[in-house]
């Protein structure tokens, strides 16, 4: 069984620019993914993806295996992040000739899970009959209670309705936060799909304080805060 950990890392960003390579603990953004790869010690290429020449050259400095010049088209704001996985991984079994059985991809902007992450949810797919695999954590508002959608006349309502009237959140469904931390996919599948979640997509639950995401220039305080002031990160 062989697995490649890609990590995906565009130049652009609307809201923090230049996030991937923002030092943190003395260290690119980026970095930290990879270290987190490399220290797990399940993964026979760890594959940086980039349109950017910089990112590329740091990638390989904190011990990427392999880099991946990434096309513009797969590079734009709008640009969906599955095809860019898909590109990446693509181009390396091309390049080593090779197949790899289970493909995980990092995100860069979710530096704060742990290596136990990577390998327990790589654990969890692997056993399962899934196809794929998300992490998440336990949603702070659910659609059912406390989460609301304007309709067509601009008023709120609740963004789910059941047929009995949940009075308080414990009673609704459980419900995740995608967290953008990893994903995982057995090969089989992997190259047929064009979105992330499938009919039997499974969840791999971190808590809250492994779950945030670097999307604004709020979310990079938090995460350099926690990282800087917390040892085991």
């Amino acid at each position: 069984m062989k697995r490649i950990c890609s990590i995906c890392a565009r130049k652009g960003s609307s809201g923090v620019p230049k996030k991937n390579i923002f030092k943190i603990n003395g260290k690119p953004l980026i970095a930290h993914s990879i270290i987190q790869a490399k220290t797990a010690g399940i993964f026979d290429e760890i594959a940086v993806s980039s349109d950017s020449d910089e990112i590329l050259e740091i990638a390989k400095a904190w011990g990427a295996t392999v880099t991946i010049k990434r096309p513009k088209e797969l590079s734009m704001s709008i640009s969906a992040k599955l095809p860019a996985i898909q590109h990446c991984v693509h181009q390396v079994e091309y390049i080593k000739n090779t197949n790899y059985s289970t493909i995980v991809d990092l995100d860069v902007t979710s530096p704060l899970r742990n290596v136990d992450d990577i390998i327990n949810s790589v654990e969890m797919l692997e056993k399962s009959n899934s196809p794929n695999l998300i992490t998440g954590c336990s949603s702070r508002r659910s659609p059912y209670f406390n989460l609301v959608e304007k309709n067509k006349s601009g008023f709120v309502q609740l963004s789910k309705k059941t047929s009995k009237k949940i009075v308080c959140r414990q009673d609704s469904p459980l419900c995740f936060d995608m967290n953008a931390s990893i994903y995982i996919w057995k090969r089989k599948f992997f190259y047929n799909i064009q979105d992330i979640l499938l009919d039997k997509t499974i969840i791999y639950e971190m808590p809250e304080e492994r779950s945030i995401d670097v999307d604004s220039k709020f979310d990079l305080k938090i995460v350099k805060f926690l990282m800087e002031n917390n040892n085991e990160l």
